[in-house]
C-alpha cells in the first residue's frame, strides 16, 4: 500500500520557517486529493480519477515573478483561491487574514513541465519497475503507456522536489508505432489514473531513425520503416472510414487522423523530419512536435511553416549515436529566434531534475551566438511551450490568473546551477517544503531501503 509521509499529510498546516506569515494557519489537506469516484460504464475506460485536495488560501509577495508568459515581474504578489491563480502582479495586495508567504526576494515560477519522460514506466531502479516502455508484443502500436506506469516510482518524488509538476509519459521508441502517451500530475497515487492530468489529450508515440530500425522484426533500412508507416497510415485511414472489430492500434491511429489524439514523432536528422512532413500530408494528420529533434535547426524555417514544435536537450552531449552526431548546444535558440515553439525534456529521470538548468545552457549557447532569446524564452521552454504541445495550456504552464497554482518558489534564480526549489504547489497544494522535508519518503518501496534510527547497526 501506499504510505504518506507525514509531509504529505499535514504540509499544508505547517508553518514556514523561512517565511513570514500573518493570518490563521491553514486546515490540513491530504496531498492526493479527496478519494477517486467510482467509474461507470459511462465513463471513458481509465478516465482520470485525479481529485485536487482543498487548498487554503495563501498570497506569496515579495517575489521576482517569471510567468511562463514572457513577462519578468521585479517585485509582485500572487494570490491562491481554490487552487487556482486569483491575482497576480506588481500591485496585488492580499487582503487582511489571508496567510502570507514573504518570498524575501526570491525567484516564483510556474511549476516545471516535462513534455517527454519514461519515469514510472523504464526508471530507477529498474531491477524494481523492470523496462514498461517498449513492448515487443504482436500490437506493440495498440498499447497504452499508463498500465505500465508505477506510482510507488521514488524518481517521481525527486522530480517535485526539483519543481517538476507535470509530466507526459511516453512508451519507448524500439518500434515505429509504439501506443499511446499519458500525462499525469506528480502527486502522490496508487493508480496511474489518480495522477492523470483531467481533460489532457492522448498523444501516440511513432519513432523513425535507429531505435526501431535493423533488430529482430524491425525494418533493416529506413525505406523499409518509410514502407510500414504507409502501410499502417493506410490501413488506420481504411479503418477511420468505416470501423471494423475493435484493434486499439487502429484506433489511436484513427484518433489521430481526427485529430483527437496528439501525434509526437522521436526523430534526429534534418532529412527524417523532412520526410515525415510528407508522410503527414499523405495522409492528413498533424504532427505536434518532433522529439529530441537534435537537427531542428537546421529546418527551423520548415517546421514553424508546418506549426511543429521542437521537444529538445541543450544538445552538448551529442555523439552517443550516429543520428546525434549533428548536434549543437543553440539547436532551441535557432527555433525560438525562428518563431517556433520549443521546450526542454528529459527523457531521463537524472535529467528530470535539472530541467531549467538545461534551460540556462540552451539559453546561454544561444546568447552567445548572438540569437535574440531572453531568461523568459528560457523559462517558456520548461513551462508555459510544454504545456501547449501537450495540450494543458489553458490550465498550467503560466501564472495567469483562472489557471491551477502550479508553483515553484526558488531559492536563486531558476536558471543558476545553484537554484534549488524551496516549495512546490500543486493546485494550489504545499506537496513539498525543502525547509520541512521528512527523512521517510512517500513510497512503500523506499521504506525498508531506509532504515528508521533505532534499526541502524
Amino acid at each position: 500500500m501506499l504510505r504518506l509521509s507525514p509531509l504529505a499529510l499535514s504540509l499544508a498546516a505547517l508553518s514556514l520557517c523561512a517565511c513570514a506569515t500573518q493570518g490563521p494557519a491553514p486546515a490540513p489537506a491530504a496531498a492526493a486529493g479527496e478519494p477517486p469516484k467510482a467509474l461507470t460504464q459511462s465513463d471513458p475506460p481509465f478516465a482520470s480519477s485525479y481529485r485536487p485536495a482543498d487548498a487554503p488560501p495563501v498570497a506569496i509577495v515579495n517575489a521576482v515573478i517569471l510567468t511562463g508568459a514572457g513577462e519578468k515581474i521585479a517585485r509582485g504578489a500572487l494570490i491562491v483561491r481554490d487552487g487556482r491563480i486569483a491575482e497576480v502582479g506588481a500591485d496585488v495586495t492580499p487582503p487582511a487574514g489571508m496567510r502570507v508567504i514573504d518570498a524575501g526576494g526570491r525567484f516564483l515560477t510556474p511549476g516545471i513541465v516535462d513534455p517527454h519522460a519514461h519515469i514510472g514506466v523504464g526508471s530507477s531502479p529498474t531491477e524494481a519497475n523492470g523496462d514498461g516502455s517498449n513492448e515487443s508484443g504482436p500490437n506493440p502500436g495498440g498499447v497504452w503507456v499508463e498500465h505500465s506506469v508505477w506510482p510507488q516510482d521514488p524518481m517521481f518524488e525527486r522530480a517535485l522536489q526539483a519543481g517538476v509538476t507535470t509530466i507526459q509519459i511516453l512508451p519507448g521508441s524500439a518500434n515505429l508505432f509504439n501506443g499511446r502517451t499519458v500525462v499525469v500530475k506528480n502527486v502522490p497515487a496508487l493508480s496511474p489514473q489518480q495522477m492523470k492530468f483531467p481533460g489532457a489529450p492522448y498523444g501516440v508515440k511513432i519513432a523513425c531513425g535507429e531505435n526501431p530500425t535493423g533488430g529482430p522484426g524491425k525494418p533493416s533500412t529506413r525505406a523499409g520503416s518509410m514502407q510500414a508507416y504507409r502501410k499502417t497510415w493506410a490501413a488506420a485511414r481504411a479503418y477511420a472510414a468505416k470501423p471494423g472489430a475493435e484493434d486499439p492500434a487502429m484506433e489511436t491511429l484513427a484518433g489521430a487522423l481526427k485529430g483527437d489524439i496528439k501525434v509526437h514523432i522521436h526523430c534526429y536528422r534534418a532529412d527524417e523530419m523532412l520526410q515525415m512532413i510528407e508522410l503527414s500530408h499523405e495522409f492528413g494528420f498533424k504532427i505536434a512536435a518532433f522529439h529530441h529533434a537534435l537537427e531542428a535547426f537546421k529546418i527551423a524555417p520548415r517546421l514553424v511553416e508546418e506549426d511543429i514544435a521542437v521537444v529538445t536537450w541543450a544538445g552538448d552531449w551529442f555523439g552517443y549515436k550516429m543520428e546525434a552526431f549533428d548536434s549543437i548546444v543553440e539547436n532551441a535558440a535557432f527555433v525560438e529566434a525562428a518563431g517556433g515553439v520549443v521546450a526542454m525534456h528529459s527523457d531521463n529521470v537524472a535529467l528530470m531534475q535539472h530541467l531549467n538548468q538545461e534551460a540556462a545552457r540552451a539559453l546561454a549557447a544561444g546568447q552567445a551566438a548572438g540569437l535574440p532569446v531572453t531568461e523568459e524564452d528560457a523559462i517558456a521552454w520548461v513551462t508555459s511551450q510544454p504545456a501547449k504541445i501537450l495540450g494543458v495550456d489553458g490550465e498550467t504552464g503560466s501564472l495567469e490568473p483562472g489557471k491551477a497554482a502550479d508553483l515553484v518558489l526558488w531559492d536563486k534564480d531558476p536558471l543558476s546551477v545553484y537554484s534549488r526549489a524551496d516549495l512546490v504547489f500543486i493546485d494550489g497544494v504545499l506537496l513539498y517544503d525543502r525547509s520541512a522535508a521528512p527523512e521517510t519518503p512517500r513510497s512503500d518501496f523506499e521504506l525498508g531501503v531506509r532504515k528508521p534510527p533505532e534499526f541502524q547497526p
